[in-house]
């Protein structure tokens, strides 16, 4: 009896060193040699080399010269990388059909020039509430909206969402989307930031702060 007591501890105190500390570290040091990039977090910095936020955790963006995210329920005012949450209301919930309703008259005000229906990412919330791309047809919808407060050419703009668009994952799984974050700093890069400082993102601006959430 005492021998296989000492057996069992010996195995558990080898399962958790081998589990619980080796393995960890040899996870952690490979995944930081070999994509040291996403090992920390797929930040994503601005032209002053300043950490903006992660390419993998969605912001808000209220400026009409930038792309706004999808709605999100995470957290008080929406897109809390802390409190990561939907809307647990299902298809059949008033309050839900209500608030897509408001979010429909609204986003068409904001967005007169858009052809086509709203698509509907840009009116419901994802289970996470941090979705950090949009589907090419939500990008496009929104297009006339920023062309014209940056006083660009739609077709200049659109050139830009080709360029960072991302193709499905191995070339099968997923969509083409394009990352709202980058695709927003692009538009810095590429014309500059809009006119009006007051129409300026946080996020933008200075690390580690994000973008003031619509």
């Amino acid at each position: 009896m005492h021998k296989e007591i000492i057996i069992a501890l010996r195995a558990t105190v080898f399962t958790l060193v081998v589990t619980g500390l080796v393995y960890p570290l040899v996870t952690t040091g490979a995944a930081a040699v070999l994509f040291p990039s996403r090992a920390a977090g797929s930040l994503v910095t601005d032209e002053k080399n300043q950490v903006v936020g992660s390419e993998l955790i969605g912001q808000g963006f209220a400026s009409p010269a930038y792309f706004q995210s999808r709605p999100s329920a995470a957290g008080d005012n929406g897109w809390d990388a802390a409190n990561s949450s939907g809307s647990n209301l299902g298809p059949t919930s008033k309050k839900l059909r209500d608030a897509v309703k408001d979010r429909v008259t609204k986003i068409r005000a904001d967005n007169p020039d858009a052809r086509g229906d709203v698509p509907a990412e840009l009116v419901t919330q994802s289970a996470s509430g941090l979705d950090p791309h949009l589907s090419l047809e939500a990008a496009v919808w929104q297009l006339p909206r920023v062309a014209k407060a940056r006083n660009v050419t739609a077709s200049r703009v659109a050139g830009l969402v080709d360029e960072l668009t991302e193709g499905r994952d191995l070339g099968v799984f997923g969509e083409p989307r394009v990352n709202v974050l980058r695709l927003n700093l692009a538009l810095d890069q590429r014309f500059g930031r809009p006119a009006s400082p007051s129409s300026t993102q946080a996020g933008l601006e200075a690390a580690p702060q994000a973008p003031q959430p619509h």
